[in-house]
């Protein structure tokens, strides 16, 4: 079967946030510098070839975009200034849109204009609601718990579920890895190793344990604010322990997210060199989330929630805008299909 080759592959990929990839003249030096490129598996020189030739099914085919942890080295060490790094950013942008069912993800990574209007008809959406129950407090958190519980179940079985089978199809099925069912329960672990701690991100070479760090503590006190919210009804709980837990919970993803825009403002590093807008609607709708919860269950506390229903009203647009675009359809989504993409590659490697 001849290999299809799309020549407007390269302008694609330039709506996804790529810069400057056609300067590069296939030296070598990005793979040369990439502590997680083997012999027997090199990248990012080989995604740089693919998109440069517009050979999209083969990198629709391919895990290696999820591979790279974005250290920079390559970027930085780049005698063209092609920033492979940023290509591999990118790679994974247009990877998201293909394993997208709905489309949505890439209309939203092409448009910021899309992206704008989809966060106004949320924050409609919010208001319409807490008019429709006259702003009253109690009755606002009692219905934004339930949604809250419905958004998780709902994405996760209508955006997530389909589209990762969807990823399946494109990197195991169609190029005809024939893997064993026992492979598939044996590389869980992997699964769960690297969903919590990205354990792979601590080989690259250059200053990145204090990120690493960063990252691990994010994504724990995420998941458990998530958990102490929805499973424990923080909002609701009277338990000394729970309200306290997710004080901390939410105090720690303000400190992480405060560093992660730091940084990018500051453009001090290579992987912050060229920001998208999915890349600071990540940060700091996190920080919103962060910042908002803590001070919706102060003002509980506080007593005070009853009469400043506004509070709860802008943290339910952020959540909502959280859970309705940024999961299913933003950078979010990389946390889990980079999960994912490691756990294909176990399988493929025990055959």
């Amino acid at each position: 079967m001849a290999t299809k080759i799309n020549p407007g592959f390269s302008k694609e990929l330039k709506k996804y946030g790529a810069v400057n990839m056609n300067a590069c003249y296939n030296c070598g030096t990005c793979t040369a510098v990439c502590s997680l490129s083997t012999t027997d598996d090199s990248f990012p020189r080989e995604m740089v070839r693919y998109s440069a030739l517009g050979l999209e099914e083969d990198i629709k085919s391919s895990l290696k975009p999820w591979e790279c942890y974005y250290c920079g080295e390559c970027t930085a060490n780049c005698p063209q200034t092609a920033n492979p790094g940023e290509l591999m950013m990118s790679l994974r942008r247009w990877l998201t849109a293909q394993y997208d069912w709905t489309g949505l993800s890439g209309l939203l990574y092409r448009s910021l204009s899309s992206t704008i209007a989809a966060l106004l008809l949320v924050l409609a959406g919010v208001l319409l609601f807490a008019n429709s129950v006259d702003f009253n407090a109690e009755r606002m958190l009692h219905i934004g718990h339930y949604f809250e519980m419905t958004a998780i179940g709902a994405v996760l079985l209508v955006i997530f579920l389909p589209n990762l089978l969807r990823m399946w199809y494109f990197t195991i099925v169609k190029p005809k890895v024939k893997a064993p069912f026992k492979n598939y329960v044996t590389a869980l672990s992997d699964l769960l190793v690297h969903m919590f701690t990205q354990k792979r991100y601590k080989e690259c070479d250059g200053d990145v344990h204090f990120r690493w760090l960063e990252h691990f503590v994010l994504v724990i006190a995420y998941l458990s604010l998530l958990f102490t919210t929805v499973f424990l009804n923080w909002f609701g709980s009277q338990s000394i322990f729970v309200i306290v837990l997710g004080y901390v919970e939410s105090f720690l993803i303000f400190v992480v997210t405060i560093d992660f825009v730091g940084s990018r403002i500051k453009k001090n590093k290579s992987l912050n060199q060229f920001s998208q807008p999915s890349d600071w609607l990540f940060v700091i709708w996190l920080l919103l989330m962060g910042v908002t919860a803590f001070l919706v269950r102060l003002f509980i506390d506080l007593g005070l929630i009853e009469t400043q229903q506004w509070m709860y009203i802008i943290h339910l647009t952020v959540l909502a805008q959280w859970a309705l675009i940024i999961v299913p359809f933003g950078k979010w989504t990389h946390f889990l299909y980079r999960s994912f993409a490691m756990y294909f590659l176990k399988i493929k490697s025990m055959q």
